[in-house]
């Protein structure tokens, strides 16, 4: 994945974070973390970067969402080995994303089988579009500038963190390796300080 977008840059991360957040279960979060380390080593730029994953997720999500909700909701319908399963989820489908639909097209953004999948549902459950793009759009915002700047600034070390505990643990570790950090600087800089006053 990373040498696609190596090769091909940003269409490879548009059409890779596009086709997943559409439905199709391709490693989007790793094309970004890839796009990210690469425009710390200045072979991308990192702006260039957030804003085409963030538009990819949001155009993605919103295909996604009018396929679940024309053609995916008449295929669960119309089949016969669906319809009666169908039948009993699409009810509790509807009043869940009714309820919950704004947090999870939201949270979802962060977890991959989320990431594939909550777009359509919510359209197969005819969550209201605006409530939908809204919620979307910020979501595909958030992970973007997240997993941009996190794989930017901490480069392999957070790609392989990301790519070994997802999103959510490579975050806490970088987060905990730079408390760490700071912890010692200030500890450093009140020795130093306590060195100073005593001499």
């Amino acid at each position: 994945m990373s040498g696609l977008v190596h090769h091909y840059g940003l269409i490879a991360l548009f059409l890779i974070v596009m086709l997943e957040s559409g439905g199709i279960p391709l490693p989007g979060e790793t094309a970004l973390v890839a796009a990210g380390v690469f425009a710390s080593s200045g072979d991308l730029n990192i702006a260039a970067v957030i804003a085409v994953a963030a538009a990819a997720a949001i155009i993605g999500d919103n295909l996604g969402y009018w396929v679940g909700r024309t053609g995916g909701r008449r295929a669960l319908e119309r089949s016969p080995r669906l319809s009666s399963w169908s039948a009993r989820v699409l009810p509790w489908s509807e009043a869940f994303f009714h309820r919950h639909g704004a947090k999870t097209i939201f949270i979802g953004r962060f977890f991959s089988i989320l990431r594939v999948t909550a777009a359509w549902m919510a359209g197969v459950s005819h969550m209201r579009w605006w409530r939908f793009f809204a919620w979307n759009a910020a979501g595909g915002i958030c992970w973007a500038l997240l997993v941009g700047l996190v794989a930017y600034f901490a480069g392999h070390a957070a790609a392989d963190a990301i790519s070994r505990y997802g999103l959510i643990g490579g975050v806490a570790i970088v987060v905990l390796a730079g408390a760490g950090l700071l912890g010692y600087r200030l500890w450093k800089k009140r020795l130093l300080r306590a060195e100073g006053e005593t001499s």
